[in-house]
């Protein structure tokens, strides 16, 4: 109790602040990518917009022609390029996008959140989970083994 007598209350600042979209389900990502926005405007932050080429998603023949991975990175590119205008239409200064490919949650705090170092992650929940009290399996590796803070948008 003394402890807590003694605290003061202090300002939490962001300065990177990394959103993870869903390239195949934009009304996941939607209201996360708005709150990564207005927090990045509002503290002035770097914002990471990172989308993960789901290889697990692709069939056998799919994920070994050369062609169709070079066309689906190039639609995840496009899209990132969407995202990162709509970012700074909105006023954020310094927008960063990422692709890359593998298992969501995996490479996002293996791969991502080392390189760019962000202080917060964002998430959107899944579509299909949203009539649960759940957040999908992606959602929950990045909650349990980011090693920052985690804001799991719905």
């Amino acid at each position: 109790m003394d402890e807590l007598k003694e605290y003061k209350v202090r300002k939490i600042e962001y300065s990177k602040i990394l959103i993870c979209v869903d390239s195949d389900d934009f009304e996941s990502s939607k209201n996360a990518f708005n709150y990564a926005c207005s927090l990045a405007k509002h503290y002035n932050s770097e914002l990471g917009i990172v989308s993960v080429l789901e290889t697990g998603d692709l069939n056998i023949f799919q994920s070994l022609d050369p062609e169709v991975l070079a066309e689906r990175r190039e639609e995840i590119k496009e899209l990132l390029e969407v995202y990162g205008q709509k970012a700074k239409e909105y006023g954020v200064k310094d927008v960063h996008m990422m692709v890359t490919e593998g298992g969501p949650g995996t490479v996002i705090v293996d791969k991502v959140i080392p390189k760019f170092q962000p202080d917060l992650v964002i998430v959107g929940v899944e579509k299909k989970n949203r009539n649960r009290n759940a957040i999908g399996s992606q959602a929950s590796k990045i909650v349990n083994s980011a090693g920052v803070s985690v804001s799991v948008i719905r």
